[in-house]
């Protein structure tokens, strides 16, 4: 696949999955990658319909790059930290690897310190 049609899968798969119930049947549609599915999985039960809003995509061929933010609700248990009920909203880095219309591979990066703010794990700076 091309780029642009790489791009536009990302697209695809991130609406599908974005503020809806991320089960495995649908994840299956977009994503080889077990470990990403695991990921999700954990993600979903801590913050149910968590929606993923993208600010930018740029791919380069099997590359997909997204900068975006997760909002959400903490309403299961992450990392040991039990449900909190909090808002959650912060950033995200993610490019996926595509190849045979699914994702292969992907490298995250997420506002870990905000999180855990928003979550109460971690105190605010004064």
């Amino acid at each position: 696949m091309s780029s642009e049609e790489n791009k536009q899968f990302v697209r695809r798969y991130l609406e599908a999955i974005s503020g809806k119930p991320k089960t495995e049947s649908v994840m299956r549609l977009f994503i080889a990658e077990d470990a990403l599915i695991q990921h999700i999985q954990v993600g979903e039960e801590a913050f149910p319909l968590y929606y993923l809003d993208v600010d930018e995509i740029v791919a380069e061929g099997d590359l997909v790059s997204v900068r975006g933010k997760v909002r959400g609700t903490h309403q299961g248990p992450f990392m040991g930290i039990p449900a909190s009920g909090k808002p959650v909203d912060f950033a995200i880095f993610i490019t996926y690897k595509v190849q045979g219309g699914k994702i292969v591979d992907h490298w995250m990066l997420t506002d870990n310190m905000t999180l855990m703010q928003q979550i109460g794990a971690v105190p605010v700076p004064a």
